[in-house]
């Protein structure tokens, strides 16, 4: 036996669930974190400094460093990607898509195709008259919506964009690879393309949105350029 050695005592502080890299899914977890201790005979004695926290996976026993907890898991992943989805969809019917029947129908398909599959157009309009209502604009309008006069109710909700743009999309980006953050910004350029060409505002929310998404600027107009069929 070895008279003098060190090992390494573990603590649990914590644990839930996180996403695995190796397992390759959500898997529970423990957060743990360890002292070197000077053994004498087998036995932990005297500290010999931190051995700092780790993550270890509860299937795979597989050990990863504190900001294996940044990832979402799968499940808070899609939950993320339905909600910005949906986000975009609003926010171009907010810039003047509303009135256009074709537009309304685009944004019902691409966010029932995020995984919101009941929703239907009174619902968005629903959530429409609810943001006019909100932002204080137009008193009494949410009591008396129709296709016919939404986008000029609507005109103007500016500080609801800005808000819910940035925390739908921004934290998302961060786990979004390119094509991923390009696939949202298309699937609105596509709800604003499907009544028309774009309307003054509702490129300005498309240009807001790539910005959100980490999207450089140059590649926001060649990504809508493109989706619109106009050379880039």
């Amino acid at each position: 036996m070895c008279v003098l050695g060190v090992r390494t005592t573990w603590h649990t502080e914590g644990d839930g669930d996180f996403f695995c890299a190796d397992c390759g899914g959500d898997r529970g977890y423990r957060r743990r974190s360890g002292v070197r201790r000077l053994t004498v005979l087998g036995l932990p004695l005297w500290p010999r400094g931190s051995a700092g926290t780790i993550v270890e996976c509860l299937v795979c026993r597989a050990r990863y460093g504190p900001d294996a907890l940044e990832r979402p898991t799968t499940t808070v992943f899609s939950a993320m990607l339905r909600d910005a989805v949906h986000t975009v969809a609003l926010a171009v019917l907010t810039a003047g898509g509303a009135n256009g029947g074709a537009a309304r129908s685009a944004a019902v398909g691409a966010v029932r195709s995020a995984g919101f599959t009941d929703c239907t157009e009174d619902q968005l309009l629903g959530l429409l008259a609810a943001i006019v209502a909100d932002e204080g604009r137009f008193p009494g309008a949410a009591d008396a919506w129709g296709p016919a006069g939404l986008a000029d109710a609507i005109d103007g909700c500016g500080s609801w964009l800005s808000i819910e743009l940035h925390e739908a999309l921004e934290p998302l980006a961060r786990h979004l690879a390119p094509q991923g953050r390009e696939r949202i910004l298309l699937q609105g350029a596509r709800i604003a393309l499907a009544d028309g060409p774009y309307l003054p505002a509702e490129r300005e929310v498309l240009t807001a949105v790539g910005r959100c998404l980490s999207i450089t600027r140059e590649e926001t107009d060649r990504l809508l350029e493109a989706a619109a069929g106009t050379p880039s």
